[in-house]
């Protein structure tokens, strides 16, 4: 059986939430519910890296422009990540070439952390707190379902993975004028920072 709807799916959720990702496949992996995974996500130094990141993750993705500074420093990671466990993937089940599965798992992760980022500055346009937390619980609990649901139900969940997508991107185009809003905010707030460091560096 491919493992391309797996792929596809561990792309999309690592978009999301690349560490979630990693520590659900290696749990999986490492208790026997799944013999798709590479026995390199399932050693315990990579379960203890990607479970201390996921928590660290978790505090920051529910802070207000401190989720936003970590979508940035992720832009690479993400994706990374997801072409990197596409690949494993894909060589420990020989049924697509691992460039391939690779591609595509990066690709997917870039689509979907495009989305997540542009989202969480929509979200950060409002000057409320609790939508940040709300929306990070529901990736943390999205991602999380949809990986389980993957090992077990794989083309269904890519199904799902996909119209997710789709539906994300939908959502990103009308969300374009709160994104606006949220840069326009943060150019003023560093002109404003910039400013104040001008004053009391200016000799008295």
């Amino acid at each position: 059986m491919s493992v391309l709807p797996l792929v596809f799916t561990s792309g999309w959720a690592s978009g999301i939430n690349a560490y979630a990702v990693v520590l659900l496949l290696g749990i999986f992996g490492a208790t026997g519910l799944s013999d798709e995974v590479p026995e390199a996500l399932q050693r315990p130094d990579v379960l203890i890296a990607a479970g201390v990141l996921f928590l660290i993750e978790a505090v920051a993705d529910k802070i207000p422009y401190v989720d936003t500074a970590w979508d940035s420093v992720h832009t690479v990671i993400r994706p990374v990540s997801g072409a990197v466990v596409a690949a494993l993937l894909a060589g420990q089940s020989g049924s697509v070439p691992e460039l391939a599965a690779g591609a595509v798992g990066g690709s997917t992760a870039l689509v979907s952390h495009l989305v997540k980022a542009g989202t969480r500055m929509a979200v950060n346009s409002s000057p409320e707190p609790f939508s940040n937390v709300i929306v990070s619980l529901a990736e943390d609990l999205g991602v999380a379902a949809i990986i389980t649901f993957a090992i077990f139900h794989p083309v269904a969940a890519a199904t799902v993975a996909g119209a997710l997508l789709l539906a994300g991107l939908f959502l990103l185009y009308f969300l374009v004028s709160r994104i606006r809003r949220f840069l326009r905010r943060r150019a003023e707030r560093r002109a404003e920072k910039r400013l104040a460091q001008a004053v009391t560096q200016r000799p008295g």
